[in-house]
Protein backbone atom coordinates (compact mmCIF):
# COMPACT_ATOMS: atom_id res chain seq x y z
CA UNK A 1 0.00 0.00 0.00
CA UNK A 2 1.15 3.52 -0.84
CA UNK A 3 0.53 6.36 1.59
CA UNK A 4 -0.06 8.69 -1.35
CA UNK A 5 -1.44 8.55 -4.93
CA UNK A 6 -4.53 10.73 -5.31
CA UNK A 7 -2.66 13.35 -7.26
CA UNK A 8 -1.09 10.79 -9.61
CA UNK A 9 -2.64 9.41 -12.80
CA UNK A 10 0.15 7.03 -13.81
CA UNK A 11 1.60 4.05 -12.01
CA UNK A 12 5.18 4.28 -10.80
CA UNK A 13 7.65 2.62 -13.13
CA UNK A 14 8.48 -0.85 -11.82
CA UNK A 15 12.24 -0.33 -11.79
CA UNK A 16 11.81 3.13 -10.23
CA UNK A 17 9.55 1.65 -7.51
CA UNK A 18 12.25 -0.84 -6.53
CA UNK A 19 14.87 1.91 -6.64
CA UNK A 20 12.68 4.10 -4.44
CA UNK A 21 11.83 1.49 -1.82
CA UNK A 22 13.72 1.42 1.48
CA UNK A 23 11.93 -1.48 3.18
CA UNK A 24 14.82 -3.84 2.44
CA UNK A 25 16.93 -1.98 4.98
CA UNK A 26 14.63 0.21 7.09
CA UNK A 27 12.61 -2.82 8.20
CA UNK A 28 14.99 -3.00 11.16
CA UNK A 29 13.20 0.09 12.49
CA UNK A 30 9.96 -1.84 13.05
CA UNK A 31 10.16 -1.67 16.86
CA UNK A 32 10.77 2.05 16.89
CA UNK A 33 8.14 2.66 14.22
CA UNK A 34 5.45 0.69 16.02
CA UNK A 35 6.33 2.16 19.42
CA UNK A 36 6.08 5.66 17.97
CA UNK A 37 2.75 4.85 16.34
CA UNK A 38 1.34 3.43 19.57
CA UNK A 39 2.18 6.61 21.48
CA UNK A 40 0.86 8.76 18.65
CA UNK A 41 -2.43 6.82 18.57
CA UNK A 42 -2.81 7.07 22.34
CA UNK A 43 -2.31 10.82 22.10
CA UNK A 44 -4.84 11.16 19.26
CA UNK A 45 -7.50 9.38 21.34
CA UNK A 46 -6.63 11.29 24.51
CA UNK A 47 -6.99 14.59 22.65
CA UNK A 48 -10.28 13.50 21.01
CA UNK A 49 -8.72 13.98 17.59
CA UNK A 50 -9.89 10.46 16.70
CA UNK A 51 -12.49 8.35 18.54
CA UNK A 52 -11.07 6.77 21.69
CA UNK A 53 -12.40 3.39 20.62
CA UNK A 54 -10.49 3.61 17.34
CA UNK A 55 -7.35 4.70 19.20
CA UNK A 56 -7.65 1.73 21.54
CA UNK A 57 -8.15 -0.66 18.62
CA UNK A 58 -5.14 0.79 16.81
CA UNK A 59 -2.91 0.44 19.88
CA UNK A 60 -3.87 -3.19 20.54
CA UNK A 61 -3.50 -4.15 16.87
CA UNK A 62 -0.10 -2.49 16.63
CA UNK A 63 1.01 -4.53 19.64
CA UNK A 64 -0.19 -7.67 17.86
CA UNK A 65 1.69 -6.69 14.70
CA UNK A 66 4.85 -6.18 16.74
CA UNK A 67 4.48 -9.60 18.35
CA UNK A 68 3.81 -11.25 14.98
CA UNK A 69 6.92 -9.70 13.43
CA UNK A 70 9.06 -10.84 16.34
CA UNK A 71 7.73 -14.40 16.41
CA UNK A 72 8.10 -14.74 12.65
CA UNK A 73 4.38 -15.02 11.88
CA UNK A 74 4.35 -11.77 9.92
CA UNK A 75 6.91 -11.46 7.13
CA UNK A 76 7.97 -8.24 5.44
CA UNK A 77 6.54 -7.93 1.93
CA UNK A 78 8.33 -6.82 -1.22
CA UNK A 79 5.87 -4.16 -2.35
CA UNK A 80 5.75 -1.62 0.49
CA UNK A 81 7.81 1.53 0.06
CA UNK A 82 9.16 1.53 3.60
CA UNK A 83 8.57 0.27 7.12
CA UNK A 84 6.00 3.01 7.75
CA UNK A 85 3.74 2.00 4.84
CA UNK A 86 4.20 -1.70 5.64
CA UNK A 87 3.01 -1.28 9.23
CA UNK A 88 0.12 1.00 8.29
CA UNK A 89 -0.99 -1.30 5.48
CA UNK A 90 -0.98 -4.28 7.86
CA UNK A 91 -2.93 -2.26 10.42
CA UNK A 92 -5.60 -1.28 7.87
CA UNK A 93 -5.74 -4.86 6.60
CA UNK A 94 -6.58 -6.03 10.11
CA UNK A 95 -8.99 -3.35 11.38
CA UNK A 96 -10.13 -1.45 8.30
CA UNK A 97 -11.01 2.24 8.41
CA UNK A 98 -10.00 2.69 12.04
CA UNK A 99 -6.43 2.00 10.92
CA UNK A 100 -6.67 4.79 8.36
CA UNK A 101 -6.94 7.29 11.21
CA UNK A 102 -3.46 6.54 12.59
CA UNK A 103 -1.59 8.95 10.34
CA UNK A 104 -3.71 11.92 11.43
CA UNK A 105 -1.50 14.82 12.48
CA UNK A 106 1.82 13.43 11.31
CA UNK A 107 3.94 12.93 8.19
CA UNK A 108 6.44 10.29 7.21
CA UNK A 109 9.00 13.06 7.53
CA UNK A 110 8.58 13.48 11.28
CA UNK A 111 7.84 9.77 11.65
CA UNK A 112 11.17 8.67 10.18
CA UNK A 113 13.00 11.35 12.14
CA UNK A 114 11.42 9.89 15.28
CA UNK A 115 12.32 6.31 14.33
CA UNK A 116 15.94 7.20 13.62
CA UNK A 117 16.33 9.11 16.87
CA UNK A 118 14.91 6.21 18.86
CA UNK A 119 17.15 3.78 16.99
CA UNK A 120 20.28 5.86 17.62
CA UNK A 121 19.48 6.12 21.33
CA UNK A 122 18.92 2.36 21.59
CA UNK A 123 22.11 1.47 19.74
CA UNK A 124 24.24 3.89 21.75
CA UNK A 125 23.17 2.00 24.87
CA UNK A 126 24.30 -1.29 23.31
CA UNK A 127 27.62 0.10 22.12
CA UNK A 128 28.34 1.55 25.55
CA UNK A 129 27.79 -1.90 27.08
CA UNK A 130 30.36 -3.35 24.69
CA UNK A 131 32.79 -0.57 25.58
CA UNK A 132 32.38 -1.35 29.28
CA UNK A 133 33.28 -4.98 28.59
CA UNK A 134 36.42 -3.87 26.78
CA UNK A 135 37.35 -1.39 29.53
CA UNK A 136 36.97 -4.07 32.19
CA UNK A 137 39.18 -6.47 30.24
CA UNK A 138 41.87 -3.82 29.86
CA UNK A 139 41.90 -3.28 33.61
CA UNK A 140 42.04 -7.02 34.28
CA UNK A 141 45.17 -7.38 32.14
CA UNK A 142 46.73 -4.16 33.44
CA UNK A 143 46.40 -5.29 37.07
CA UNK A 144 48.44 -8.40 36.25
CA UNK A 145 51.19 -6.48 34.48
CA UNK A 146 52.19 -3.51 36.63
CA UNK A 147 55.72 -4.97 36.79
CA UNK A 148 55.92 -6.18 33.17
CA UNK A 149 58.59 -3.94 31.65
CA UNK A 150 58.54 -3.17 27.93
CA UNK A 151 59.93 -0.47 25.67
CA UNK A 152 57.83 2.57 24.92
CA UNK A 153 58.15 3.93 21.39
CA UNK A 154 58.12 7.23 19.55
CA UNK A 155 58.48 7.33 15.75
CA UNK A 156 58.38 3.49 16.00
CA UNK A 157 61.81 3.67 17.64
CA UNK A 158 62.52 2.51 21.19
CA UNK A 159 62.31 5.51 23.49
CA UNK A 160 61.99 4.84 27.22
CA UNK A 161 61.02 1.89 29.41
CA UNK A 162 57.39 1.63 30.52
CA UNK A 163 55.21 -1.22 31.71
CA UNK A 164 52.60 -3.20 29.81
CA UNK A 165 50.02 -1.96 32.31
CA UNK A 166 50.91 1.66 31.55
CA UNK A 167 50.64 0.97 27.82
CA UNK A 168 47.24 -0.71 28.13
CA UNK A 169 45.91 2.05 30.36
CA UNK A 170 46.57 4.51 27.56
CA UNK A 171 43.96 2.61 25.55
CA UNK A 172 41.69 2.56 28.59
CA UNK A 173 41.70 6.35 28.47
CA UNK A 174 40.89 6.32 24.75
CA UNK A 175 37.91 4.00 25.13
CA UNK A 176 36.79 5.87 28.25
CA UNK A 177 36.59 9.02 26.15
CA UNK A 178 34.63 7.07 23.54
CA UNK A 179 32.16 5.98 26.20
CA UNK A 180 31.71 9.53 27.49
CA UNK A 181 31.51 10.96 23.98
CA UNK A 182 28.53 8.71 23.26
CA UNK A 183 26.63 10.34 26.13
CA UNK A 184 26.89 13.66 24.34
CA UNK A 185 25.80 11.97 21.13
CA UNK A 186 22.80 10.40 22.85
CA UNK A 187 21.79 13.79 24.20
CA UNK A 188 21.83 15.15 20.65
CA UNK A 189 19.41 12.42 19.57
CA UNK A 190 17.20 12.82 22.66
CA UNK A 191 14.79 15.26 21.03
CA UNK A 192 11.24 14.25 20.08
CA UNK A 193 10.37 15.48 16.54
CA UNK A 194 6.86 14.03 16.16
CA UNK A 195 4.36 16.81 15.64
CA UNK A 196 6.54 18.63 13.14
CA UNK A 197 4.53 17.20 10.25
CA UNK A 198 6.05 17.38 6.81
CA UNK A 199 7.73 20.69 7.67
CA UNK A 200 5.09 23.09 9.06
CA UNK A 201 3.67 21.21 12.07
CA UNK A 202 -0.09 20.48 12.16
CA UNK A 203 -3.42 22.16 12.74
CA UNK A 204 -4.63 19.41 15.07
CA UNK A 205 -4.50 20.02 18.85
CA UNK A 206 -1.84 17.41 19.48
CA UNK A 207 -0.01 16.98 22.80
CA UNK A 208 3.66 16.71 22.00
CA UNK A 209 4.68 16.62 25.65
CA UNK A 210 2.55 13.53 26.20
CA UNK A 211 4.24 11.70 23.31
CA UNK A 212 7.64 12.85 24.51
CA UNK A 213 7.02 11.37 27.96
CA UNK A 214 5.60 8.11 26.58
CA UNK A 215 8.62 7.57 24.34
CA UNK A 216 11.22 8.54 26.92
CA UNK A 217 12.61 11.68 25.30
CA UNK A 218 14.02 14.52 27.39
CA UNK A 219 12.65 17.35 25.23
CA UNK A 220 10.67 18.18 22.11
CA UNK A 221 12.14 19.75 18.98
CA UNK A 222 11.93 23.54 18.87
CA UNK A 223 11.49 24.10 15.13
CA UNK A 224 9.46 21.96 12.74
CA UNK A 225 11.63 22.73 9.70
CA UNK A 226 14.78 21.73 11.56
CA UNK A 227 13.19 18.66 13.13
CA UNK A 228 12.41 16.93 9.84
CA UNK A 229 15.60 17.96 8.02
CA UNK A 230 18.11 17.41 10.86
CA UNK A 231 20.48 14.48 10.64
CA UNK A 232 23.19 16.00 12.82
CA UNK A 233 22.54 13.28 15.39
CA UNK A 234 23.31 10.62 12.78
CA UNK A 235 26.47 12.42 11.69
CA UNK A 236 27.52 12.82 15.30
CA UNK A 237 26.98 9.11 15.90
CA UNK A 238 29.06 8.19 12.85
CA UNK A 239 31.75 10.58 14.05
CA UNK A 240 31.81 8.88 17.46
CA UNK A 241 31.87 5.45 15.84
CA UNK A 242 34.71 6.52 13.55
CA UNK A 243 36.78 7.57 16.56
CA UNK A 244 36.07 4.25 18.27
CA UNK A 245 37.23 2.44 15.15
CA UNK A 246 40.33 4.62 14.96
CA UNK A 247 41.23 3.56 18.51
CA UNK A 248 40.54 -0.10 17.75
CA UNK A 249 42.61 0.14 14.59
CA UNK A 250 45.58 1.67 16.41
CA UNK A 251 45.42 -1.08 18.99
CA UNK A 252 45.12 -3.76 16.31
CA UNK A 253 48.11 -2.32 14.46
CA UNK A 254 50.18 -2.71 17.61
CA UNK A 255 48.97 -6.25 18.18
CA UNK A 256 49.90 -7.12 14.60
CA UNK A 257 53.38 -5.64 15.09
CA UNK A 258 53.82 -7.28 18.50
CA UNK A 259 52.94 -10.67 17.01
CA UNK A 260 55.75 -10.43 14.42
CA UNK A 261 58.84 -12.56 14.95
CA UNK A 262 60.91 -9.37 15.16
CA UNK A 263 58.98 -8.36 18.29
CA UNK A 264 57.39 -11.56 19.63
CA UNK A 265 55.71 -9.69 22.49
CA UNK A 266 52.41 -11.57 22.27
CA UNK A 267 50.86 -14.81 21.16
CA UNK A 268 47.46 -14.56 19.49
CA UNK A 269 45.12 -17.44 20.24
CA UNK A 270 44.25 -19.87 17.46
CA UNK A 271 40.63 -18.78 18.01
CA UNK A 272 41.46 -15.36 16.60
CA UNK A 273 43.97 -16.24 13.88
CA UNK A 274 43.89 -18.08 10.56
CA UNK A 275 46.33 -20.00 8.41
CA UNK A 276 47.56 -19.94 4.84
CA UNK A 277 46.16 -22.05 2.03
CA UNK A 278 49.69 -22.64 0.68
CA UNK A 279 52.17 -22.00 3.53
CA UNK A 280 51.63 -24.54 6.33
CA UNK A 281 53.67 -22.64 8.92
CA UNK A 282 51.64 -19.43 8.78
CA UNK A 283 49.51 -18.08 11.62
CA UNK A 284 47.99 -14.79 10.58
CA UNK A 285 46.38 -12.13 12.85
CA UNK A 286 43.40 -11.84 10.52
CA UNK A 287 40.88 -10.61 13.09
CA UNK A 288 43.11 -7.67 14.00
CA UNK A 289 43.70 -6.96 10.32
CA UNK A 290 39.97 -7.08 9.57
CA UNK A 291 39.17 -4.63 12.34
CA UNK A 292 41.89 -2.36 11.01
CA UNK A 293 40.37 -2.66 7.53
CA UNK A 294 36.78 -2.13 8.62
CA UNK A 295 37.80 1.22 10.10
CA UNK A 296 37.84 2.64 6.58
CA UNK A 297 34.34 1.30 6.05
CA UNK A 298 32.99 3.27 9.02
CA UNK A 299 34.90 6.37 7.92
CA UNK A 300 33.22 5.94 4.53
CA UNK A 301 29.78 5.98 6.13
CA UNK A 302 30.60 9.24 7.89
CA UNK A 303 31.98 10.92 4.77
CA UNK A 304 29.07 9.62 2.70
CA UNK A 305 26.48 11.08 5.06
CA UNK A 306 28.29 14.41 5.33
CA UNK A 307 28.48 14.60 1.54
CA UNK A 308 24.83 13.67 1.12
CA UNK A 309 23.71 16.41 3.53
CA UNK A 310 26.01 19.21 2.42
CA UNK A 311 23.84 20.63 -0.38
CA UNK A 312 20.31 19.99 0.87
CA UNK A 313 17.94 22.96 1.21
CA UNK A 314 15.24 22.92 3.87
CA UNK A 315 13.28 20.88 4.60
CA UNK A 316 13.11 17.13 3.91
CA UNK A 317 14.58 15.75 0.67
CA UNK A 318 14.55 12.16 -0.52
CA UNK A 319 18.36 12.16 -0.47
CA UNK A 320 18.01 11.76 3.28
CA UNK A 321 16.82 8.18 2.83
CA UNK A 322 20.52 7.44 2.34
CA UNK A 323 21.19 8.07 6.03
CA UNK A 324 19.87 4.69 7.12
CA UNK A 325 22.19 2.26 5.38
CA UNK A 326 25.21 4.31 6.42
CA UNK A 327 24.14 4.37 10.07
CA UNK A 328 23.01 0.74 10.14
CA UNK A 329 26.20 -0.55 8.58
CA UNK A 330 28.46 1.53 10.83
CA UNK A 331 26.58 0.42 13.94
CA UNK A 332 26.75 -3.24 12.94
CA UNK A 333 30.44 -2.94 12.09
CA UNK A 334 31.42 -1.28 15.36
CA UNK A 335 29.42 -3.72 17.46
CA UNK A 336 30.97 -6.74 15.78
CA UNK A 337 34.48 -5.26 15.97
CA UNK A 338 34.15 -4.46 19.68
CA UNK A 339 32.88 -7.98 20.41
CA UNK A 340 35.66 -9.69 18.46
CA UNK A 341 38.36 -7.39 19.81
CA UNK A 342 37.39 -7.94 23.45
CA UNK A 343 37.49 -11.70 22.95
CA UNK A 344 40.82 -11.52 21.15
CA UNK A 345 42.31 -9.30 23.87
CA UNK A 346 41.20 -11.70 26.58
CA UNK A 347 42.86 -14.60 24.76
CA UNK A 348 46.28 -12.95 24.25
CA UNK A 349 49.45 -14.38 25.76
CA UNK A 350 51.90 -11.66 26.81
CA UNK A 351 55.59 -12.64 26.64
CA UNK A 352 57.05 -10.66 29.52
CA UNK A 353 60.63 -11.94 29.10
CA UNK A 354 60.75 -10.84 25.46
CA UNK A 355 59.34 -7.44 26.35
CA UNK A 356 61.97 -6.93 29.02
CA UNK A 357 64.81 -8.02 26.73
CA UNK A 358 63.60 -5.55 24.14
CA UNK A 359 63.52 -2.75 26.70
CA UNK A 360 67.12 -3.54 27.71
CA UNK A 361 68.31 -2.83 24.19
CA UNK A 362 67.86 0.39 22.28
CA UNK A 363 69.36 2.66 24.97
CA UNK A 364 65.97 3.36 26.51
CA UNK A 365 67.68 4.56 29.71
CA UNK A 366 69.58 7.37 27.94
CA UNK A 367 67.14 10.03 29.12
CA UNK A 368 67.75 8.93 32.71
CA UNK A 369 71.50 9.34 32.22
CA UNK A 370 70.91 12.91 31.05
CA UNK A 371 68.55 13.54 33.97
CA UNK A 372 71.18 12.19 36.40
CA UNK A 373 73.73 14.65 35.02
CA UNK A 374 71.27 17.54 35.34
CA UNK A 375 70.70 16.65 38.99
CA UNK A 376 74.47 16.92 39.41
CA UNK A 377 74.40 20.52 38.20
CA UNK A 378 74.93 20.09 34.45
CA UNK A 379 72.60 22.13 32.22
CA UNK A 380 70.08 20.01 30.37
CA UNK A 381 71.45 20.92 26.92
CA UNK A 382 74.98 19.97 27.97
CA UNK A 383 73.71 16.77 29.59
CA UNK A 384 71.81 15.92 26.40
CA UNK A 385 74.98 16.34 24.31
CA UNK A 386 77.13 14.29 26.69
CA UNK A 387 74.60 11.47 26.71
CA UNK A 388 74.27 11.55 22.93
CA UNK A 389 78.03 11.08 22.59
CA UNK A 390 77.83 8.34 25.19
CA UNK A 391 75.28 6.48 23.08
CA UNK A 392 77.52 6.77 20.00
CA UNK A 393 80.43 5.37 22.02
CA UNK A 394 78.28 2.50 23.34
CA UNK A 395 77.08 1.64 19.83
CA UNK A 396 80.67 1.54 18.59
CA UNK A 397 81.63 -0.75 21.48
CA UNK A 398 78.45 -2.83 20.97
CA UNK A 399 77.49 -2.37 24.60
CA UNK A 400 74.52 -1.05 26.53
CA UNK A 401 75.08 2.09 28.62
CA UNK A 402 74.95 0.22 31.92
CA UNK A 403 77.60 -2.20 30.56
CA UNK A 404 80.15 0.58 30.18
CA UNK A 405 82.81 0.86 32.87
CA UNK A 406 83.07 3.90 35.09
CA UNK A 407 86.33 4.84 33.35
CA UNK A 408 84.53 4.78 30.01
CA UNK A 409 81.79 7.00 31.40
CA UNK A 410 84.31 9.42 32.88
CA UNK A 411 86.06 9.67 29.54
CA UNK A 412 83.00 11.62 28.42
CA UNK A 413 82.32 13.50 31.65
CA UNK A 414 84.19 13.56 34.93
CA UNK A 415 80.92 14.14 36.74
CA UNK A 416 79.99 10.48 36.42
CA UNK A 417 80.46 8.33 39.53
CA UNK A 418 79.42 4.83 40.55
CA UNK A 419 76.01 6.01 41.78
CA UNK A 420 74.85 6.51 38.19
CA UNK A 421 74.46 2.74 37.79
CA UNK A 422 71.78 2.72 40.51
CA UNK A 423 69.73 5.23 38.57
CA UNK A 424 69.76 3.74 35.08
CA UNK A 425 68.46 0.20 35.56
CA UNK A 426 65.04 -0.41 34.00
CA UNK A 427 63.44 -0.62 37.44
CA UNK A 428 65.08 2.64 38.53
CA UNK A 429 64.01 4.40 35.35
CA UNK A 430 60.40 3.42 36.05
CA UNK A 431 60.29 4.01 39.81
CA UNK A 432 61.74 7.50 39.35
CA UNK A 433 58.64 8.48 37.35
CA UNK A 434 56.25 8.22 40.28
CA UNK A 435 53.96 11.12 39.42
CA UNK A 436 50.25 11.03 38.53
CA UNK A 437 49.96 9.64 35.01
CA UNK A 438 53.48 8.22 35.05
CA UNK A 439 54.64 4.62 34.46
CA UNK A 440 55.96 3.91 37.98
CA UNK A 441 54.18 0.98 39.62
CA UNK A 442 52.65 3.12 42.35
CA UNK A 443 51.31 5.64 39.81
CA UNK A 444 49.91 2.85 37.63
CA UNK A 445 48.24 1.14 40.58
CA UNK A 446 46.59 4.46 41.48
CA UNK A 447 45.47 4.91 37.90
CA UNK A 448 43.91 1.45 37.93
CA UNK A 449 42.16 2.23 41.22
CA UNK A 450 40.73 5.46 39.81
CA UNK A 451 39.60 3.62 36.67
CA UNK A 452 37.85 0.95 38.72
CA UNK A 453 36.07 3.57 40.81
CA UNK A 454 34.91 5.31 37.64
CA UNK A 455 33.54 2.05 36.22
CA UNK A 456 31.63 1.31 39.43
CA UNK A 457 29.73 4.56 39.04
CA UNK A 458 28.39 3.69 35.59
Amino acid sequence: MKLWGGRFSHKTDEVAAIFHSSLAFDQRLYKQDISGSISHAEMLGRQDIIPKADAGMIVETLKQILADIENGTLKFDTVSEDIHSFVEAELINRIGDAGRRLHTGRSRNDQVALDMRMYVKDEINEIQKLLITLLEELLTIAKKNTKTIMPGFTHMQKAQPITLAHHLLAYFQMFKRDYKRLFNCRDGADEMPLGSGALAATTYPIDREFVKEKLGFSRISANSLDAVSDRDFCIELLSCLSIIMMHLSRFCEELIIWSMDAFDFIGISDMYATGSSIMPQKKNPDMAELIRGKTGRVYGSLVGLLTMMKGLPLAYNKDMQEDKEAVFDAVDTVKSCLSVFSGMLQSLTFKADNMRKSALSGYTNATDVADWLVKKGVTFREAHEITGKLVIYAIEKQKMIDELSLDELKSLSLIFDERVYEMISLEACLSARDIPGGPAENAVVNEIKNAEEWLKKL
